[in-house]
């Protein structure tokens, strides 16, 4: 056979993994030859490709970070009006089946192809871990990792000069690396996007803590935290050409307020991207690898219109048009857990 792979959206610590397993499961066993794409959907777009050998030039992705093939963001809507264009550039390479790797937008768009009869297995990736129908998907472990350590650093400094310290990390929709990280760093407070904040609950929490003696405070703010309409205003930065709205840095809005009415020095601390970058986990290069292993079985299987998955400790297929339905935002219950620590 010959299979394409893709990376889209943004890059993140374990593709090269699933791309290494991919090949190596798939040309090792089958002897297929696998295509890559380049920049991910665009590559498909402009007929853009490499081939992807069982070397060990390949052998050595299991520990890189970033994506071999590139990556890239597409508006949706020049997507699906592409997707004509897109199945002719599989036909003219003489593609079997397609292996699109990415998170919502990437497997949103390989359920679309998959509805136009294309052969599909779509690999959840996403630091976010907002991909429903998977229990985790890889590069989460490495993002919450790097965040974690970031925050471990920052609780010596904060006690030092007794502050207030603010930690944004990403997460757009869901806050699975902001309470994950909180919970692993000791934060005393952790601001998702599935829980509006009111800023003078916040305040009070903070001036209770240095009240009764402690020295400082850790707050971990997911990029997409929203407070309360009622308590504060966040300025307005529109749309962006992806249809996502642009954030104007909740943090760096949220640290003048709170050191006005506390009295107390406020730092704010950006991870943005170094949290994507470096090299994956052990644990994400496992996940990576055996989502690579079953996709490529998948693809010979004929299961097609599929996302590979884990559910326990089990890897396993559910419908990409089921997985896209929605996002897997952070359970009520399990913000319960992390506000046991609050304060």
């Amino acid at each position: 056979m010959r299979i394409g792979v893709l990376t889209g959206g943004g890059d993140c610590p374990g593709l090269n993994a699933v791309i290494r397993a991919v090949v190596r499961t798939a040309n090792g066993r089958w002897g297929d030859a696998i295509v890559g794409f380049q920049d991910g959907w665009r590559g498909l777009l402009e007929d853009r490709k490499i081939q992807i050998l069982n070397n060990d030039r390949t052998d050595r992705l299991l520990t890189k970070g970033g994506t071999i093939l590139g990556t890239a963001r597409t508006n949706p809507d020049v997507l699906r009006a592409g997707l004509p264009r897109i199945k002719q550039t599989l036909d003219d390479n003489g593609i079997d089946a397609l292996i699109p790797i990415g998170g919502e937008g990437t497997l949103t768009a390989a359920s679309w192809l998959a509805d136009e009869g294309v052969p599909v297995v779509g690999v959840p990736k996403t630091i976010d871990n907002d991909i429903d129908c998977t229990d985790t998907t890889f590069g989460h472990d490495t993002a919450v990792s790097i965040a974690t350590e970031a925050i471990d650093r920052l609780h010596t400094t904060a006690e030092s000069h007794q502050r207030v310290m603010l930690v944004e990390v990403m997460g757009r929709h869901a806050g699975w690396i902001a309470i994950n990280s909180g919970i692993a760093s000791g934060a005393h407070l952790t601001l998702v996007p599935e829980v509006p904040f009111d800023l003078d609950e916040l305040c009070a929490m903070v001036k209770r803590r240095f009240q009764r003696g402690d020295s400082h405070f850790i707050c971990v703010v997911a990029e997409g935290a929203q407070p309360d309409p009622k308590s504060m205003s966040l300025r307005d930065g529109g749309i962006d050409e992806f249809g996502h709205v642009r954030f104007t840095g909740v943090a760096q809005q949220l640290a003048p307020e709170i050191e006005r009415r506390i009295g107390k020095e406020v730092r704010v601390t950006v991870l943005g991207h170094v949290q994507r970058g470096g090299t994956p986990t052990p644990y994400d290069r496992v996940l990576a690898t055996r989502f690579g292993v079953h996709a490529a079985e998948a693809v010979h299987a004929g299961q097609f219109g599929q996302m590979v998955s884990l559910h326990g400790n089990d890897i396993e297929l559910v419908p990409l048009s089921e997985a896209t339905k929605q996002l897997k935002l952070v359970p009520a219950d399990r913000y319960r857990e992390a506000a046991a620590f609050f304060g």
